[in-house]
């Protein structure tokens, strides 16, 4: 048990949020482990946002608890926070400080002692890729480096936990890589919590999966399990050497699998025929359970004097999973309650970085110029 509450990061235990009677998250449930990158997927106004606000302190649940490294936040909201880094859609820098003074502010409002803080900041110039910026005004950076500067700021004061809201929106191809990068190497020792509208994204970074629709989670699994668990039963596409007839009496003599023909083969990209129609078959085979049936299909076909020519095991991609979960009707009264949520956000969007008023007011005050072009206190949850 000790070992489990070491290794846990993140709790969120039977969390609930509405707004004015309208329901926004319902009875939320999951953790994070320690090393973790995760992906929270869900179509606009599900409460992704909400639950993320939740998470970092700004919002505060109606019901159920959350605690980050076992302190819960709704109590202990400083030192819950302490633990956090959080990186929203547009970072909030200051265009006229340069990337070593927002460094130092970011870290003094975030509480690394004064004796650190000149290490801590060459450390996150030299692991962000900012090396040769440091006088360089962040007004003159493009958004691929903003997003550098921003997860420098997330991650100043070494936090367990780092929540990610759409980090390589707005990105160029190269970019996005340059980001993904970065978060898989911060991802080796933090835990990392990635909201995005990108699924290829989620498959490219994160060993686990959560998905919201309408206020409540409705998968939470590994990628590469999320498709067998949703299907009928085991998939596989095969081209057979031999004609559809004797495929067919070979297969259903077997009485394994389901046979559907398939009119092409199973690479496509090649258009041009290199055998008769009676030469090759395709199919689609559907087991009656989730068993792999793989090996006994070779000893059939090949006893059968059929050789298989290409095989490929078929299963749901993350898209038709998060299609499958979020197309289904809407509950009866949710229109409004989205409408609602959606307001709630967008008239909040830049407030939850600066986090609670309490935390940074004395740090804000104290940088006269941040103050008067912002008015808010750097990137604190």
């Amino acid at each position: 048990m000790i070992k489990e509450r070491v290794k846990r990061v993140l709790k969120v235990q039977q969390v609930s949020k509405w707004y004015e009677g309208n329901r926004g998250v319902h009875k939320l449930d999951f953790e994070m482990q320690r090393g973790e990158i995760v992906g929270f997927l869900g179509p606009n106004g599900a409460g992704k946002t909400t639950t993320m606000r939740m998470i970092t302190g700004y919002l505060q649940p109606n019901e159920g608890v959350i605690t980050i490294d076992g302190i819960p936040i709704q109590e202990q909201g400083r030192q819950a926070r302490s633990k956090i880094g959080y990186l929203p859609e547009t970072p909030p820098l200051y265009g006229d400080m340069s990337v070593r003074s927002y460094l130092k502010f970011v870290a003094s409002i975030r509480d690394v002692p004064a004796r650190e803080q000149k290490l801590r900041i060459s450390e996150m110039i030299s692991r962000l890729g900012l090396n040769g910026r440091e006088k360089q005004l962040v007004r003159s950076f493009s958004k691929g480096y903003k997003q550098r500067l921003g997860l420098a700021g997330a991650i100043i004061h070494n936090p367990d936990l780092l929540v990610l809201d759409e980090p390589t929106s707005g990105l160029d191809p190269n970019q996005i890589l340059e980001i993904r990068q970065l978060i898989q190497e911060i991802g080796e020792n933090h835990t990392v919590l990635l909201s995005t509208h990108i699924l290829p994204e989620v498959d490219a970074l994160c060993n686990r999966v959560l998905i919201i629709h309408e206020g409540e989670l409705v998968l939470d699994g590994r990628p590469e399990e999320l498709g067998g668990s949703m299907e009928d039963g085991f998939k596989v596409k095969v081209e057979i050497k031999g004609s559809r007839e004797q495929v067919l009496n070979v297969l259903r003599g077997w009485g394994k699998v389901e046979v559907e023909l398939l009119t092409s083969g199973l690479s496509q990209a090649n258009t041009k025929q290199t055998a008769t129609e009676e030469d090759l078959t395709g199919c689609l085979l559907t087991g009656a359970s989730s068993e792999d049936f793989r090996e006994e299909l070779f000893y059939v076909l090949s006893g059968a004097k059929l050789p298989i020519l290409e095989l490929k095991k078929e299963s749901l991609s993350l898209e038709n999973i998060f299609q499958q979960l979020t197309t289904r009707e809407s509950k009866a009264g949710q229109a409004d309650q989205v409408n609602v949520v959606e307001q709630v956000q967008h008239s909040t969007e830049n407030e939850i970085s600066a986090g609670v008023a309490e935390d940074s007011q004395e740090a804000a005050s104290g940088n006269n110029k941040a103050g008067q072009d912002k008015g808010t206190g750097g990137e604190r949850p």
